[in-house]
């Protein structure tokens, strides 16, 4: 039984008297007073408003006899009320017997009777208010089994019944992480990893008292803290990670923290430590810092993400999402012949403009809405490739992109066979875009994917190669059709010798491989002479031309119209 709990942050409960009674209004505050924050109103249905407001109370006291409606439906009302404040108990004022029965049934959850007598009622108001908080705690386990702080659901509730009663207003949202969790597993046993979370679990709770503090573990590694205002931050976490590697002789465990100063009332407790996170995230794998505070900045990311996110479907609907086309050439003729074209999203936001891909795509693949996003891009490129075939007679294969959360769904090679049933296409002229680092995730799964649509005809496209997870063993592994290579290689190309070495030997493995090797970025005459010097088969960029609409691509298309020959990769 978790009965009166304190914290050490200083409380002073409130108490909503509700009596037409000026002289059962005074008597009970003088009684009350030194014990709880009282305040008065004389009806049932200013009661209500101020229950249903921001202001917490933690027990309310009523007359039975209201001048503006009964009792019962006071009760009633309170208890079905869609706001929380149901959770207030409530205490009835009898003057007479007979009615006990009756108003327990209603929702009291006890009773005083009149003349008040003090010590009843204060013993009363302790007990009511003890059992409301264990009522609603003691239906969740308390503790974190691994290291014995709270876990987050008692967290959240606890510091929700803390900031109802909360007369300072500076505290503060910290959230710690172990840098790169997993690789301390990893390389050290579980158990090892283990055994420092309960170690830094126990340095959080020492300092309990310093910080006027509670915390909790929630997922995995990460540790909320909810505190009194600290002047540095900085010094506290210097002594958390000089405690922790104290402990181990040659193993060093790094510690990074997010800061949100100054929690606002008004949202949420778990909007508080959302922000802190974020902060915390936004340092990962950064080793010149250490603690990150959540600013304006991060603030106005954090509300325009939301609002992509929320906005993401109407965008679709209204045409505001649109795909752009741009063309990729063959250079290994004389003169360059339009290949192909790739599928590019871009967002014309009434309010932000043209929005660019890169600040919405990776936060679509972080909640999944990626997986709306690519289904329609899909849509829009299987049409206009049906369209190019009927208006202009040309067969021009077109690339999509595959996030690695399409990978997952198990219907893909599906929703692409029907992709091609409703526009009449061969699988040859979608060409599937997969970047290297969803390879490296899941190998296993992405190896049963792809080869199913190769199987069927679609041609894969290994995209961004050589942006971070590359591995000869995974070329030699992973079937694909087509090697893009990422754009920095083509950036740093010329007068790099090192960077021109590179390229050759990717290059030369494509070749080995017998899959084509394409050049995207491409922007100077001099980057075209010195790749199609080096051997390249595929090149696209703004050399040739920028992303186009659909509408702009057809003017382009007629000027550069050349069949493409069936199964060409």
């Amino acid at each position: 039984m978790i009965t009166g709990i304190r914290h050490s942050i200083e409380l002073k409960r409130r108490i909503l008297v509700i009596s037409p009674h000026e002289d059962h209004r005074r008597e009970l505050e003088k009684i009350l007073s030194s014990e709880y924050k009282v305040e008065n109103v004389t009806g049932g249905r200013e009661a209500l408003r101020k229950l249903s407001g921001l202001s917490s109370y933690s027990l309310c006291i009523l007359d039975l006899d209201l001048p503006d409606m009964k009792a019962e439906e006071f009760l009633y009302q309170h208890r079905h009320s869609e706001t929380g404040s149901s959770r207030i108990p409530i205490i009835a004022i009898m003057d007479r017997y007979g009615h006990e029965a009756p108003i327990i049934r209603a929702g009291a959850a006890d009773f005083i009777r009149t003349p008040f007598q003090a010590e009843v009622i204060l013993a009363r108001c302790e007990r009511i208010i003890d059992l409301s908080v264990d009522k609603r705690l003691i239906r969740m386990a308390q503790d974190d089994p691994l290291t014995g702080l709270y876990n987050r659901n008692f967290f959240f509730e606890y510091v929700r019944q803390i900031e109802k009663n909360l007369e300072n207003p500076h505290q503060d949202a910290v959230v710690i992480n172990i840098e790169h969790f997993h690789l301390v597993n990893e390389l050290y046993g579980r158990e090892f990893g283990n055994q420092s979370l309960r170690l830094l679990a126990d340095i959080i709770r020492s300092l309990k008292t310093r910080m006027d503090s509670i915390a909790c573990r929630t997922d995995s590694d990460c540790f909320y803290i909810y505190c009194r205002r600290q002047t540095n931050y900085e010094a506290l976490l210097e002594e958390m990670s000089r405690r922790l590697n104290a402990s181990f002789r040659e193993k060093r465990i790094r510690l990074r923290a997010g800061v949100y100063q100054d929690v606002n009332p008004a949202d949420d407790p778990e909007e508080w430590f959302d922000r802190a996170k974020k902060a915390c995230d936004r340092i990962r794998q950064d080793y010149t810092r250490h603690i990150s505070y959540y600013d304006q900045k991060l603030h106005e990311k954090a509300v325009f993400e939301e609002r992509l996110i929320h906005e993401l479907h109407d965008a679709l609907e209204e045409k505001r999402i649109q795909v752009y086309f741009q063309p990729k050439f063959d250079i290994t003729g004389e003169s360059p012949k339009l290949h192909s074209a790739e599928a590019l999203v871009r967002w014309n936001h009434p309010e932000f403009g043209m929005i660019p891909p890169d600040r919405f795509i990776p936060l679509f693949e972080a909640n999944g809405l990626i997986l709306t996003l690519d289904r329609y891009v899909w849509e829009q490129a299987a049409a206009e490739a049906r369209r190019w075939q009927d208006e202009f007679g040309v067969r021009l294969p077109v690339s999509v992109n595959v996030s690695h959360i399409d990978i997952y769904d198990e219907t893909l090679d599906a929703e692409f066979d029907a992709l091609i049933r409703k526009y009449d296409l061969t699988p040859d002229l979608l060409h599937l875009e997969i970047t290297e680092s969803a390879y490296a995730e899941n190998s296993e799964r992405l190896l049963s994917v792809v080869g199913k649509l190769r199987e069927k005809g679609f041609r894969i496209e290994m995209d961004d190669f050589g942006s971070g997870y590359s591995s000869l063993n995974m070329l030699s592994v992973i079937p694909f059709d087509v090697l893009k290579l990422d754009r920095e290689f083509i950036r740093n190309l010329v007068g790099n010798q090192k960077g021109l070495r590179m390229v050759k030997l990717i290059l030369d493995i494509s070749r080995d491989l017998e899959v084509r090797c394409v050049a995207e970025g491409v922007e100077t005459d001099e980057e075209y002479k010195l790749l199609k010097e080096m051997g390249f088969d595929i090149i696209q960029g703004f050399y040739f031309s920028r992303p186009l609409t659909p509408g702009k691509f057809d003017q382009f298309l007629q000027q550069h119209r050349m069949p493409v020959p069936k199964g060409s990769p």
